[in-house]
C-alpha cells in the first residue's frame, strides 16, 4: 500500500501535464489580437469573461477548498480502500468513488498506472477510469452553476454508468484470458508493490498538523489558478463563439431531435475537447445557441474521457488493445449518456 499512497499524494494535473501553461498564452493573446481588430470585441469579451468569473466565484472557491480538504487530509488514500472484495461490488464501487475523486483524464493517469502495477483487476480499474474524469465535485458545483442542477445530476448518473459498463465489459471480455498484463511499462514508483491494504494516514483534522495546513494551502491555490486560466479561456471562447458562430450553424449540425445530433457530439468531443472545466461554459453557450441538450451531455461525456491529450496519455500508458477498448467504451458511453439523457428529459416534459 506504501507504494500506492505515494503514487496517490503525488498526483495533481501538473504531475502528467506541463500545467497547461499555454491556457494563459492565449488567456493574454486573444483580447490583444482582438484588440488590433476591434477594440470594442476586445473589451466586449474581456467584460464577458470577467462577468461570468465573478458569477462561478462561490461554487469555484467551494469546489476549491473541498478537494484541497481531501489531499490535505490524507482522504485519497482511501481510494486503495474501493479496489479489494467481491469484483462485481467493486466495479460498482469504483464507479460511483471515481465519481467523487477529484482527477481530470489526465491527473488521473499516474493513479490508474499506480493501481494497474499493484496488481488491482483491470476491470475495477476502468470502472474508476472511465468515471473519475467526468465527475467530481468540484465539478459537480461548477456544472450546477453553469448549466443547472438537473444536468449536473444526470451526468453524474451517466459518469457511473459509464464506469460501471467499462468495468463490466472489460470482466467478460477477460473471462476469454484477454487483456492480460495492460500495462506498456511498469512505472517504477510502484514497482515491487503486490497487493492493496488499508492505509492510516488519514487525519481529517488537517490543521492539526503543519504540514498538512501547508498542503492544504498549496494545494488551494495551485487548483484555483488551474481552474481560472481555464475558466477564463473558456469564457472568453464561449464570448467569441456567441459573437460570430452562427446560430442555426449549431442548430442544424447537433440541434433537433433524433440520435444523430448525439452521435456527431460524442465522436466531435475527441478532438474538440478542451478541458473539463473551460468546456462548461461552452456547452452552455452551444446549448444558447440551439444545441440539443442531450447532444451537451454526449459531447462532456465523450470529450471528457477521450480526448486527444487524454487518449495520447493512455496511448503511452497501456497495450493497443486495451487503449482501443477504452476509446469504443468512452465513444459508446457517451452516445447512451444522450441517449439516456434525451429519454429524460422527453419523460418529464
Amino acid at each position: 500500500m506504501n507504494q500506492l499512497v505515494t503514487a496517490l499524494q503525488n498526483v495533481t494535473p501538473a504531475s502528467f501535464k506541463k500545467n497547461g501553461d499555454w491556457a494563459w498564452v492565449l488567456v493574454v493573446a486573444l483580447p490583444l489580437g482582438l484588440f488590433v481588430l476591434s477594440k470594442d470585441q476586445a473589451f466586449e469579451t474581456i467584460l464577458f469573461a470577467v462577468n461570468g468569473f465573478v458569477e462561478i466565484l462561490p461554487f469555484l472557491a467551494l469546489a476549491v477548498g473541498a478537494v484541497a480538504y481531501v489531499k490535505a487530509s490524507g482522504g485519497e488514500t482511501v481510494i486503495g480502500r474501493v479496489f479489494s472484495g467481491n469484483l462485481a461490488v467493486v466495479i460498482f464501487l469504483a464507479a460511483a468513488f471515481g465519481a467523487l475523486s477529484p482527477f481530470c483524464s489526465c491527473g488521473v493517469i499516474p493513479l490508474i498506472a499506480a493501481l494497474l502495477a499493484v496488481g488491482v483487476p483491470l476491470a475495477a480499474v476502468m470502472a474508476f477510469w472511465l468515471s473519475s474524469p467526468l465527475m467530481d465535485p468540484s465539478m459537480f458545483l461548477l456544472t450546477t452553476s453553469l448549466l443547472g442542477a438537473q444536468f449536473a445530476i444526470a451526468k453524474t448518473v451517466a459518469a457511473i454508468s459509464v464506469g460501471i459498463l467499462g468495468g463490466t465489459g472489460i470482466y467478460l471480455v477477460q473471462r476469454f484470458g484477454l487483456f492480460e498484463n495492460p500495462l506498456r511499462i511498469v512505472p517504477a514508483s510502484t514497482c515491487g508493490a503486490s497487493s492493496l491494504t488499508s492505509g492510516d494516514n488519514v487525519n481529517w483534522q488537517f490543521w492539526q498538523a503543519t504540514e498538512r495546513r501547508e498542503a492544504f494551502k498549496n494545494e488551494a491555490i495551485s487548483n484555483f489558478i488551474f481552474l481560472a486560466k481555464w475558466l477564463t479561456l473558456a469564457f472568453m471562447l464561449e464570448n467569441l463563439m456567441l459573437t460570430y458562430v452562427p446560430a442555426d450553424l449549431i442548430a442544424n449540425l447537433v440541434g433537433g431531435s433524433g440520435i444523430m445530433p448525439i452521435i456527431i457530439s460524442a465522436i466531435v468531443a475527441v478532438p474538440a475537447y478542451l478541458n473539463g472545466f473551460a468546456a462548461l461554459p461552452l456547452v452552455g453557450g452551444l446549448i444558447e445557441q440551439g444545441m440539443n441538450p442531450a447532444a451537451g451531455m454526449a459531447f462532456l461525456v465523450g470529450g471528457g474521457i477521450s480526448c486527444i491529450p487524454a487518449a495520447v496519455a493512455v496511448f503511452a500508458l497501456v497495450k493497443k488493445p486495451v487503449f482501443f477498448s477504452y476509446l469504443t467504451i468512452a465513444i459508446m458511453g457517451a452516445i447512451l449518456s444522450g441517449i439516456g439523457y434525451a429519454g429524460f428529459l422527453k419523460f418529464i416534459a
